[in-house]
């Protein structure tokens, strides 16, 4: 019997999208925000593009903050994309600093641009290994997968860095803590490397 996983529709991002990519891997996923559906679901998804203090504003406009710390916390698997990787983190200093869920100690600061790193980082990039996440297993150091995003997160523990992107300097394009895994890049528009991880993470449930 598949999962029961719940996109939460919090007001940004392409959702769709992501719901189409386990759909293409064999799995239903479910875009909700509903809170008793998120509660009862096997798995949480929470993707997103956007700005950061706009995302947290949503979310507690919606009264889902607690009921996504409660998740965690009770070891529901949870998979962050783009915006739902940075808000695992305690801040951003996106447009003023605003408080994140604090799941990782850390904080999301802005790309420096110089004259061969434009900012936005949009594109296709390359990741480098640094732990084997249950849901990297089919991804080797040196696959491309496809990013857009002007903050990155910079976590105080580094032993929850799963992979880096080289952009002018090396920064952790995803983490993996216990059931919490997390991308900067998006698997949902990375070809058959991101639906292998989308595949894998629902797989892991």
């Amino acid at each position: 019997m598949n999962p029961s996983i719940v996109i939460v529709d919090y007001g940004m991002g392409n959702l769709r999208n992501v719901q189409k990519g386990f759909e293409q891997v064999g799995f239903a996923a479910k875009v909700t925000r509903n809170k008793s559906e998120i509660k009862k679901a096997s798995a949480i998804v929470l993707p997103g593009v956007g700005a950061f203090k706009d995302c947290m504003g949503n979310l507690e406009r919606f009264g889902l903050i607690d009921l996504l710390l409660t998740s965690i916390e009770k070891g529901k698997p949870y998979l962050g994309i783009c915006l739902g990787l940075q808000i695992l983190f305690s801040e951003s200093e996106e447009f003023g600093s605003c408080k994140g869920l604090a799941v990782i100690k850390g904080k999301v600061v802005k790309f420096s641009p110089d004259p061969e790193h434009k900012v936005p980082h949009m594109g296709w990039n390359t990741v480098e290994k640094a732990r084997e996440a249950p849901a990297l297993q089919d991804i080797k150091t040196g696959d491309f997968f496809y990013f857009v995003h002007s903050y990155y997160v910079m976590p105080e523990e580094k032993q929850w860095i799963a992979t880096y992107t080289p952009y002018g300097i090396p920064f952790a394009s995803s983490i993996w803590k216990e059931n919490v895994f997390a991308t900067q890049f998006h698997p949902e528009k990375s070809q058959e490397k991101g639906l292998l991880i989308l595949k894998r993470f629902a797989e892991s449930i």
